[in-house]
């Protein structure tokens, strides 16, 4: 048996939370964690299980050995760290979103091209089972030609201004905003789904009572370059449990989720679809209710557990027996030239852009 690779997380946050267990759960030895604040990085390597801690990234890649670089700070940090480990060839995993302008991701992605390392983008979600049937729905044709796609979400996550959220999601300066923070996952599942955007018009906003300079909200019109028209639609500033409507209309039938299920209806009625085996994700670890971050770790670790397989593959040149299309740098940079042209697009006051 091969000796476990190993790997440096960057970030003492979401990097602690998910990124360490998903690597250990794949087969990855995290060698190292990577943090700015030393006292914080030293107590969170330790409370994780994790011999070294470092605040400078080329310190703890030569002093660890490590092959496998995870970044998981605020988008500002994506290119310098990325390009650092890139330096060292390394491989490398990078959060969403995945850089703070398209022009950076397009730095990223050609570096690692040129280097010829294994690069991954954070978006673990395509691995959610009900987003992944959603997808295998229309790609298998069980709703003839897509043509019309909503996706609406209402997320209490941001309404509170009192409830501790990562920095960075109201820091322009960062990266922040809702957008980033949750709507790349939104844009890079309609991509997995749909292929590529062709035009959008969209709006930025701030729908909870928090003094900040950027959304907790999105609204946003498309059309993908298959024609399919669409909306999406997200506040995590709004009061309330969390609502979804998730439904795509083709012209045989329409495929929609309805908490967790997905449902599919055309000529013969309504039903439900089966989740099969190669969808399942490993079992959850019990959710941690103590504060906002915590609890989500029961969803995100089971996707991010299989993104991180994924990456394993990936690396070692093996077959990637992945049920979803890999997220790789050249998704991100997709990604981010749809962001970018939501931002400028809600600057002009809601003018139509082409991606």
């Amino acid at each position: 048996m091969s000796a476990p690779i190993p790997a440096v997380v960057v970030g003492t946050g979401f990097g602690c939370r998910i990124h360490v267990p998903a690597l250990r759960a794949s087969g990855f030895e995290v060698v190292g964690l990577v943090g700015s604040n030393p006292g914080k990085t030293e107590k969170r390597a330790g409370q994780n299980g994790i011999a070294a801690w470092f605040t400078d990234l080329d310190e703890a890649i030569e002093k660890t050995g490590a092959k496998v670089v995870t970044v998981a700070t605020p988008p500002s940090t994506h290119m310098a760290l990325t390009l650092k480990a890139i330096a060292h060839g390394c491989h490398v995993v990078c959060e969403k979103p995945f850089a703070f302008d398209s022009a950076e991701a397009r730095a990223m992605l050609d570096a690692a091209e040129k280097a010829g390392v294994f690069h991954m983008v954070a978006h673990e979600f395509r691995w959610m089972p009900d987003r992944a049937l959603f997808g295998r729905a229309i790609s298998e044709g069980l709703i003839g030609d897509p043509r019309f796609l909503v996706m609406d979400q209402f997320i209490p996550f941001c309404a509170d201004p009192e409830t501790p959220l990562p920095k960075w999601w109201f820091d322009a300066g960062s990266g922040g905003g809702w957008l980033g923070a949750g709507g790349s996952h939104m844009i890079d599942q309609i991509r997995a789904w749909l292929g590529e955007f062709d035009t959008l018009s969209a709006n930025l906003l701030l729908v909870s009572d928090r003094v900040a300079d950027c959304e907790d909200t999105y609204s946003m019109r498309f059309r993908m370059k298959s024609g399919v028209e669409g909306s999406m639609q997200q506040s995590a500033g709004a009061w309330g449990p969390m609502a979804t409507m998730w439904r795509c209309a083709g012209t045989h039938g329409t495929v929609w989720t309805d908490g967790g299920k997905v449902m599919v209806a055309d000529k013969a009625g309504s039903r439900e679809l089966a989740v099969p085996d190669d969808l399942a994700l490993p079992p959850p670890p019990p959710a941690d209710e103590s504060n906002a971050a915590n609890r989500v770790s029961h969803f995100e670790i089971g996707p991010f557990t299989r993104f991180c397989e994924a990456l394993h593959a990936g690396i070692e040149g093996r077959e990637i027996k992945a049920p979803v299309p890999v997220p790789t740098f050249r998704d991100g940079l997709a990604s981010m030239q749809i962001l970018d042209a939501m931002r400028a697009s809600s600057a002009a006051g809601g003018a139509l852009k082409q991606v």
